[in-house]
């Protein structure tokens, strides 16, 4: 038998005889210890075979473990991290050539390795050395010039103090590492949201993750924020859950990357990880190797459109999970003309054949009516009467006004996704897409944040056959925060609905009749002729009646009584109105009210077509009695026999009684000649309408009285910035911008921080803010406004826009100078004078003037008591004509738009 040392001289001759090792390559794909790592084999189609190898004759301070199967926990060795990280932030991810050099009966392998693809590249074992990280086996019976090497190596470091050979306290370089939280949500709470640099230390699967949070050492599972992986169960694998976990693991494994810690779920934290190539979760997504989850993408914090895109591009090129997809086939198609705007998701279209048929938006949700506090019946408490879903729910009117913008007499195509069953008392939905052009209109509604997503189980196919591209719309309005996702300013229709009350519709009339053309939504047609408007400068819903027509009467249901049946033509005009107007953009002018009620009576015009003249034109009404001599008269009259003439409509088995004209007999009634009754004036105002604002020379000193006045007491009391809150329709005082004076103002607009005044003593408007705005001083709301509102008589603006500001132009500087002028009433339209202006010391008439210079238009009338002075304008406007004067140069105007120019008095 023989003896230990023989037996060891035998072991180094049979090593000395064998052949050297072969080297190998390969790819690090973990650090396991300071002196073990795995080492990952070039691929070949699938995951490559691993191999874990411990470097030969050095020892390194083992790191701490957690309590695994009733197994204590154990403590970090000194300089453990430090050795581990060492080779981590070396070799993670390199290429390496190693060398098995021996194996023991635990199956364990020993070797060295070297940095890079040749035995060239240094020396990992070397470098470990060097820095004292490790320990050297110094066992006398072995020796070899590596061995000989590695101790040279180990005394250099002693003595230089490295590492582990340092003089510094040992405690210092052992981890305080933390495997549970007791409360995960508090961890969350702590990160606020914000990266967190980390380590990924394991992954489980594709999807979830055990991470390193630094510095603080919290060592927790992390599943990613959005999407899930096939996983691990006991019965075996999930499809491409080994392919999905090799992704990760060969990106992230032990990498340097920030987390975000976004929610929590029992022991398990949710978040997103941040690597600088890239979103690992996008990158699963655009691979085929994860789905997007919708309970997760809720945490997600940014680029959620993304992930849904990234999602979308695999299902498209049917990559890996998605290699059987097939998208839902739309079952129906249609085209057709949006006719109304049922609800913030819900349209009503007009096929070609003539019927109507109402969608829904596929897989969105208007926005929700806020939750209500239960009583103690365990209910809500019902709703106020008054209660307006459309003005009473944040976002549902801006809802509302999208659609209907977009979509109101548009042709649309409409793709069938699915038919919602009836169930809760609610009806059958068709739910769809609908486009116009090419424009999705649900995907630009949730852009907009004017609506949600609705969120489907994972197998649920009923849903839009655009569904992603919904999320990613959905995404970028979060991120944007539009609509529904804003944070603050979430707004409160504050619409006031005077359309039953006469003493509130009363208090818009001047202001309606003043403005003569507003814009208007038709929101109601009760009758032919009778429709509720909203009014957006007015902020208000007002009924409206149209002027100059009386309409039979459509079918009405009253409770209790059953109602009553329509005159005949009566439901034909109604639908006339409605094809005509019904939620369409109007603009309407304002002439007077109801005697008894609530309605105005105007003109209402779309697209410049008068609505009373049209349904005059169809026979569906016919010219009122009760009309004025106005401009809209002859239209009328001619709409009228024109109707009349086809028997169209009411006219149809109608036998007319010949009556002798209104218009002759208004002309008889009327004055023989004209009345001057001069006013001396000075103009304070001229708007872009040509509306002129004027104040009497006799009540300058009053004026300048009251201002005075009026500054006293605002010196005595000066106003607390902040103290007033400016509401609509208050009389008020404000601070002018240019001299930085206090006047008297109406306030006719209040958006935010802005308000829009009107100086009533001078005729002015501006945009202030609401710190240049203060309640008024008592004593000085009643005396009435000095400055009075004009039009000007037999005249009108042209056509062109660069005209109109021309003959502006040129009228306010023959009257704005301070100057007193001559102001004489011709007569009144809505109660507004329209005058003529009279140069006191050349006695020239201005506005005359003007039509000879070719700057305005004289129009048309009958009136006998202005034929003298309408024939004297008609000559000023032929000389300017023939002369070609401004605008005139290129010829007459008025061959082909007389109408436009209206008929005067």
């Amino acid at each position: 038998m023989s003896t230990p040392k023989q037996q060891q001289q035998q072991e180094q001759q049979q090593a000395a005889q064998a052949p050297p090792p072969k080297p190998c390559y390969g790819i690090v794909k973990q650090i396991n210890s300071g002196d073990s790592i795995t080492i990952r084999g070039q691929p070949k189609g699938g995951p490559p075979p691993e191999k874990t190898l411990i470097l030969s004759n050095v020892i390194a301070p083992r790191l701490g473990r957690r309590q695994v199967n009733q197994k204590d926990e154990t403590k970090d060795e000194p300089y453990a991290w430090e050795a581990r990280e060492f080779l981590r932030k070396k070799l993670i991810g390199q290429e390496v050539c190693f060398i098995e050099e021996k194996s023991n009966n635990n199956n364990r392998i020993y070797g060295r390795v070297w940095l890079g693809k040749d035995q060239t590249g240094p020396n990992v074992t070397e470098l470990l050395v060097s820095e004292g990280l490790v320990t050297v086996k110094r066992d006398t019976r072995i020796s070899s010039p590596e061995l000989t090497k590695l101790q040279e190596l180990e005394d250099q470091a002693k003595n230089a103090g490295k590492g582990k050979w340092s003089s510094e306290d040992k405690s210092l370089h052992v981890r305080d590492v933390k495997y549970t939280v007791e409360t995960t949500m508090s961890l969350v709470d702590k990160y606020g949201g914000k990266p967190v640099k980390a380590v990924i230390e394991h992954v489980r699967d594709g999807s979830t993750v055990k991470a390193l949070l630094l510095p603080d050492y919290y060592h927790i599972t992390l599943a990613i924020s959005g999407i899930r992986c096939p996983g691990f169960k006991q019965d075996g694998a999930e499809p491409f859950a080994d392919q999905a976990k090799y992704f990760v693991e060969s990106r992230l494994l032990q990498r340097d990357v920030e987390v975000i810690l976004e929610s929590a779920n029992n022991t398990q934290f949710v978040g997103s990880i941040l690597h600088p190539k890239g979103n690992i979760a996008e990158a699963l997504l655009n691979e085929g190797f994860a789905r997007c989850v919708d309970w997760s993408m809720n945490h997600v914090k940014n680029d959620k459109h993304k992930l849904y895109l990234a999602e979308k591009a695999a299902k498209d090129k049917r990559l890996h999970l998605w290699k059987d997809y097939v998208p839902a086939k739309p079952s129906e198609e249609l085209t057709g003309t949006v006719v109304e705007i049922a609800s913030a998701d819900a349209i009503i279209v007009r096929m070609a054949n003539g019927e109507t048929k109402k969608v829904f938006l596929s897989s969105i949700r208007p926005p929700p009516r806020e939750k209500r506090p239960l009583g103690e019946d365990g209910k809500p408490p019902a709703r106020a009467k008054d209660f307006r879903p459309l003005y009473d729910i944040p976002w549902m009117f801006e809802a509302r006004e999208f659609l209907r913008k977009k979509l109101i007499g548009k042709p649309v195509k409409v793709v069938v996704d699915y038919v919602q069953p009836a169930r809760d008392n609610y009806p059958e939905k068709t739910c769809c897409t609908v486009t116009v052009g090419k424009v999705n209109i649900a995907e630009a509604m949730v852009s907009k944040g004017f609506a949600t997503v609705v969120r489907y189980r994972q197998n649920d196919d009923q849903r839009s056959s655009l569904y992603n591209d919904l999320l990613v719309a959905e995404s970028k309005a979060e991120k944007s925060g539009n609509g529904l996702h804003a944070k603050k300013d979430v707004p409160l229709q504050r619409i006031r609905d005077v359309s039953t009350d006469p003493a509130a519709a009363k208090s818009h009339l001047q202001s309606l009749k003043r403005a003569r053309e507003m814009k208007a939504v038709v929101e109601f047609v009760t009758s032919g002729s009778r429709l509720k408007l909203f009014v957006p400068k007015e902020y208000c819903l007002i009924t409206f009646l149209l002027a100059g027509v009386k309409c039979p009467r459509a079918a009405r249901i009253t409770p209790g009584t059953g109602g009553m049946e329509a005159e005949p033509y009566g439901e034909e005009a109604l639908a006339f109105t409605r094809k005509f107007c019904f939620q369409k953009d109007v603009d309407v002018q304002v002439e007077n009210m109801e005697s008894k009620g609530s309605g105005f009576i105007g003109w209402l015009f779309i697209d410049g077509v008068n609505l009373s003249v049209a349904l005059v034109e169809e026979g569906l009404a016919e010219v009122s009695n009760f009309i004025e001599q106005g401009e809209h008269l002859k239209a009328l009259k001619a709409a009228e026999e024109r109707a009349k003439a086809k028997k169209a409509g009411i006219w149809k088995d109608r036998v007319e009684v010949e009556v002798e004209p209104e218009e002759k007999r208004e002309e008889e009634r009327a004055p023989a000649e004209r009345k001057i009754d001069y006013q001396e004036v000075v103009v304070s105002e001229v708007t872009d309408e040509l509306h002129v604002y004027t104040q009497k020379v006799d009540q300058k000193a009053a004026l300048e009285s009251l201002l005075s006045r009026l500054r006293q007491e605002i010196d005595a009391n000066p106003p607390l910035a902040g103290a007033y809150t400016p509401k609509k329709g208050d009389l008020a005082i404000a601070k002018f911008t240019e001299d930085d004076e206090w006047y008297r103002v109406k306030v006719e607009k209040v958006a935010g921080t802005n308000v829009s005044v009107f100086y009533i003593d001078y005729g002015n408007r501006e945009v202030i803010t609401s710190t240049r705005v203060a309640a008024m001083p008592a004593g000085f709301a009643g005396e009435k406004p000095f400055a009075t509102e004009n039009t000007l008589a037999i005249v009108a603006l042209p056509k062109d826009e660069d005209d109109k500001k021309a003959a502006i132009q040129a009228f306010r500087e023959d009257t704005i100078t301070g100057k007193p002028l001559l102001l004489n009433i011709e007569y009144r339209t809505a109660g507004v004078p329209a005058i003529t202006l009279v140069d006191p010391t050349s006695k020239e008439d201005i506005v005359k003037a003007l039509v000879a210079d070719g700057f305005l238009i004289c129009t048309q009338g009958r009136d006998r008591k202005l034929k003298d002075l309408r024939e004297e304008y008609r000559k000023a406007e032929k000389e300017a004509r023939d002369n070609h004067r401004n605008i005139w140069q290129y010829g007459d105007i008025t061959d082909d738009d007389a109408k436009e120019f209206g008929v005067g008095r």
